[in-house]
């Protein structure tokens, strides 16, 4: 539960996804989210995700381009469009399946994800009790039931405060540049993760 309320690249797109556009995006952004967490399950499962962690230029792959979409997202929250009377102009509402997309990206991409997978996940497998597959599976399918209540409950408490967070374009430019720097922050911090 720590790993998952702390707040990560994971919910940082999900508030800003809630803010920009409602309650609705914001979980379908979990629903993404949790998607890419349906992935490092069936990794770990099967053992790949221990081979990706094992393997330097794979895990660096995996780590570098994270990195750099959490820059992006980041630079994309930070970058000022100004319309001709000089006012900040409201960015395009996302598709939903841009919005899912993103989400999924955010959590494959994310090296933190993967090392709790590979790193932290097996230390509660018992081979005495049983298929090490299966163990993974069921902790990983536990740990995407949590992140979902959790997570959801992030775009829940958003949806609430969203309002008064758009009412403004002040309002929202001080999230788009809070949520900028939180995510190049980020970034640094996935940019300092090593394999051990």
């Amino acid at each position: 539960m720590a790993l998952l309320v702390v707040p990560g690249p994971a919910v940082v797109y999900i508030v800003t996804r809630t803010v920009a556009q409602g309650r609705a995006a914001g979980l379908l952004s979990v629903l993404g989210i949790h998607v890419g967490s349906i992935f490092y399950v069936l990794l770990t499962a099967l053992g790949m995700s221990a081979l990706l962690l094992a393997s330097s230029t794979a895990f660096q792959i995996v780590k570098w381009v994270g990195v750099a979409y959490l820059v992006w997202l980041g630079v994309q929250k930070l970058w000022l469009q100004k319309t001709d009377d000089g006012s900040v102009k409201e960015p395009p509402q996302m598709s939903n399946a841009r919005i899912f997309g993103q989400g999924v990206l955010v959590n494959i991409l994310n090296p933190k994800t993967l090392v709790f997978f590979v790193a932290f996940l097996p230390q509660f497998v018992d081979p005495a009790r049983g298929s090490v597959a299966q163990q993974l599976l069921i902790f990983g399918i536990g740990f995407i039931v949590l992140g979902i209540l959790s997570d959801g409950s992030y775009a829940l408490l958003a949806s609430v405060l969203a309002g008064r967070l758009r009412r403004t374009a002040t309002a929202r430019r001080r999230l788009d540049l809070s949520s900028g720097l939180v995510y190049l922050l980020l970034g640094a911090v996935a940019a300092s993760i090593s394999q051990a």
